[in-house]
């Protein structure tokens, strides 16, 4: 069966550079401006995270909490949030889409609904970043039925015989967690030692995709472009922030952050 997650990164590999990630939250700042934003990046990337809006993301920082409480404001929920990527699928270049948000929210929504929902409207892996293993297992089971890759979640906390288990149960992609802090705080561990951690990933299982996330930005993608795929969100969901205080049009200065970090990875495409 034809995976478009695992497409994109055999894409990027075969351009010798990373997969890049975008993350942003659906419906921010309004559900058009939102699908405006993604259409308008999508050449420059290979896969969109979006956002699931909650009122009390624990695991994000300040840039993503301002995104999330602006789109809740702005009317989003779950149904919305599959509209947006329904419509955004439906363009010509549209990537791969992962889900990501949290698992109160599938439970109020209807887990068999959620999933069909995610069919339907062409979401193709979810990230529920406070569902961990093993208690993800028998959902990450139910969504690989559905052709939906689960993705699983890995810290520098993580053990050694833990990690093993994470990356055996995983699909086709590990989200790796480069510190132990919410989004989009500043990069307290040297790119080096990321990617130290990242190699014993990898080294355990060398067919796994593993992507790394948290506090890249700019300055910090280039030193990280060893990695099978880099994520950035709180960089983003700042633009957005900083554009609309300026009254400067946002979908503008967020495909430029995008063109600007896709120069950095040395795209080839």
């Amino acid at each position: 069966m034809f995976n478009p997650i695992s497409f994109a990164f055999k894409k990027a590999k075969s351009e010798n550079r990373p997969a890049l990630l975008t993350y942003t939250v659906a419906g921010d700042p309004t559900k058009k401006i939102s699908l405006d934003i993604l259409k308008s990046i999508s050449k420059n990337i290979d896969i969109i995270e979006s956002g699931m809006a909650f009122s009390t993301p624990i695991a994000d920082g300040g840039d993503i909490q301002t995104s999330a409480h602006r789109a809740i404001k702005a009317g989003i929920n779950l149904d919305e949030t599959f509209k947006i990527v329904k419509k955004f699928k439906k363009i010509e270049y549209s990537k791969p889409v992962i889900l990501m948000g949290y698992w109160n929210l599938i439970l109020q929504f209807n887990e068999n609904k959620f999933i069909k929902m995610c069919k339907k409207s062409g979401v193709s892996g979810l990230i529920i970043v406070d569902l961990p293993h093993p208690e993800n297992k028998a959902f990450s089971k139910k969504c690989k039925k559905n052709g939906i890759t689960f993705v699983q979640l890995l810290s520098p906390t993580t053990s050694k015989q833990r990690m093993k288990q994470i990356i055996k149960d995983s699909h086709n992609m590990i989200y790796y967690i480069s510190q132990s802090s919410t989004t989009g705080g500043k990069l307290k561990v040297s790119p080096r030692k990321i990617l130290e951690e990242y190699s014993k990933i990898k080294k355990l299982n060398n067919n796994k995709n593993v992507v790394i996330g948290f506090g890249i930005t700019e300055k910090t993608i280039n030193s990280l472009k060893k990695a099978d795929g880099l994520v950035v969100g709180s960089a983003i969901c700042k633009e957005i922030t900083n554009s609309i205080k300026k009254r400067q049009n946002t979908v503008t200065n967020v495909t430029k952050i995008v063109k600007r970090l896709k120069n950095k990875i040395k795209w080839t495409g």
